[in-house]
């Protein structure tokens, strides 16, 4: 049986150790070899004003994390996802989607309506958005510039 559990700050290792096992196996294959340069990022996602750290649980097992944040927005507050992901070896058995309908559940209980997020438009993640109902936002665009 899966269950949502509002994770914290005293999560770090688990958190840290399930983004490093899911986003350095394919078809993320991200080299996330250097620990401080890791610590360094999660820290910058979790030490925000208002985070929002989930985790799914399959049986007492971490198969999932959500880590974001509650953001302020003039069309209404949003969980804003930083990172999501399912453990590689538990993929492919529908955890993302029952991840997806517990954190609704439970952002509709603290009155959250809104989920923003992004995502690489050529990896599997895209299409499991689409899938779920979300929206690709054509109005936008990203900006990087490396000096």
């Amino acid at each position: 049986m899966t269950k949502l559990r509002v994770l914290s700050a005293a999560d770090f290792e688990l958190i840290k150790a399930l983004f490093k096992e899911a986003f350095t196996a394919p078809p993320r294959s991200e080299d996330w070899s250097d620990d401080g340069q890791l610590n360094e990022y999660l820290l910058d996602l979790i030490n925000v004003r208002t985070p929002l750290l989930l985790g799914l649980y399959d049986g007492g097992e971490a198969v999932g994390i959500s880590v974001g944040n509650i953001r302020h927005w003039c069309s209404g507050t949003e969980y804003f996802i930083e990172e999501l992901c399912i453990r590689p070896g538990r993929q492919g058995q529908g955890l993302g989607r029952e991840f997806f309908r517990l954190i609704k559940e439970h952002l509709t209980g603290i009155g959250i309506n809104q989920i923003y997020l992004n995502t690489e438009r050529e990896l599997p993640a895209c299409g499991f958005y689409r899938h779920l109902g979300f929206t690709e936002l054509t109005g936008h665009t990203s900006f990087f510039t490396e000096f």
